[in-house]
């Protein structure tokens, strides 16, 4: 595909100078494009996880005009801290070519970066702060209106009820290897509807949510040190803030790789996760109410739970959904999320305590 042909279906400023692959994501192809005026970002969409692209960009046109009029309803820079799609010129959101493949455009975030992992605490606390505000300024946007791009991504019960089927169904004879982490899952699951129940009984509002709520999410002001744009919003849903809050503990405050084979080396770094709590309450500004606040140790505990069932049903099933790189890779990724829950579980009073201490910044 010629690329500058692609980009110059979009309403860009200046000449295509220079095209390159940019970024590290795992799921669409991304292109930094230069002209002689501006600098963009070029995405080919994957067309195999996200089928629905007119849903699908729905969605994150909808989400980044709404965030663009509340960041200049306070005085903010809405080309800076939020994402801003460059349209066509006949005003669609992403051009669709000959050969079925999809790309969309956004104006490129000067002097900002994103960071793979926690180097300084300070950055995972500047994420904390964003993916707050980023709750915060969509509090009233009508959640309702959103399309699932991914349906029942964080529905634990739902993933419950796969998990059980691998395990019955055991079609590659792995269950025996697995029974620890088997009868693990399974000694916990009278907690795997409390979310999704107290959703449906109204004591937890629908919000929107990012869903991949990771630091590399985040865009880092190269001189002020400060989280000014959260990006990649392909599975922007609705759902429950504390599993937002709750994936970037399970990811960001673990002592460990996500695939650490000695288990000695995985635990909750309580010092991020108050550092998260504190940054992320002050973020929100008041707009999550009291239970969800109350809740967000048990979507930490909840989000690393239904991870490491995800990685398991996976491993059961033949490892078709996460992509492996040596034997029983699932099995030790799911070992490492579990791990990280029974911590989880023997530090749950100073998690809460952290969360009540930090509670007035809610209010």
């Amino acid at each position: 595909m010629d690329l500058k042909a692609v980009a110059e279906q979009f309403m860009i400023l200046g000449d295509v100078e220079k095209i390159q692959e940019y970024g590290s994501g795992h799921i669409n192809r991304t292109y930094l494009v230069e002209t002689s005026k501006e600098a963009y970002i070029l995405q080919k969409i994957n067309t195999h996880i996200f089928q629905n692209v007119d849903q699908l960009m729905e969605n994150v046109e909808g989400v980044t005009s709404f965030l663009a009029k509340r960041i200049r309803e306070r005085g903010g820079d809405p080309k800076r801290e939020t994402l801003q799609l460059v349209k066509t010129p006949e005003g669609a959101s992403y051009q669709r070519e000959e050969d079925g493949s999809c790309y969309r455009m956004y104006l490129f975030i000067t002097d900002a970066s994103s960071y793979d992992a926690v180097k300084k605490p300070e950055d995972f606390y500047e994420s904390a702060v964003a993916f707050g505000r980023f709750q915060a300024l969509l509090a009233d946007y009508p959640a309702e209106t959103l399309h699932e791009t991914i349906p029942y991504f964080h529905h634990t019960e739902k993933r419950f009820k796969a998990f059980c089927r691998a395990v019955c169904e055991d079609p590659f004879s792995r269950a025996e290897s697995a029974k620890e982490w088997i009868r693990f899952v399974m000694e916990r699951r009278d907690v795997m509807p409390i979310l999704t129940n107290l959703l449906k009984e109204g004591e937890l509002p629908l919000r929107v949510t990012h869903n991949d709520t990771k630091l590399n999410n985040v865009l880092i002001d190269n001189e002020t040190g400060k989280g000014v744009c959260v990006i990649d919003l392909d599975t922007v849903m609705p759902g429950l803030s504390v599993n937002d809050f709750g994936d970037s503990i399970r990811f960001g405050a673990n002592t460990a790789l996500e695939d650490e084979k000695d288990l000695s080396k995985v635990s909750l770094d309580l010092k991020l996760y108050e550092l998260y709590v504190k940054g992320y309450l002050s973020g929100c500004g008041g707009s999550l109410t009291a239970k969800e606040v109350e809740l967000l140790p048990l979507g930490a505990k909840m989000m690393t739970l239904e991870c490491g069932m995800r990685f398991l049903t996976d491993y059961l099933e033949g490892d078709t959904y996460f992509r492996i790189h040596r034997e029983g890779h699932n099995l030790d990724r799911c070992a490492t999320q579990f791990t990280l829950v029974a911590d989880m579980e023997a530090k749950w009073d100073r998690m809460t305590a952290i969360v009540r201490k930090y509670a007035g910044q809610a209010k």
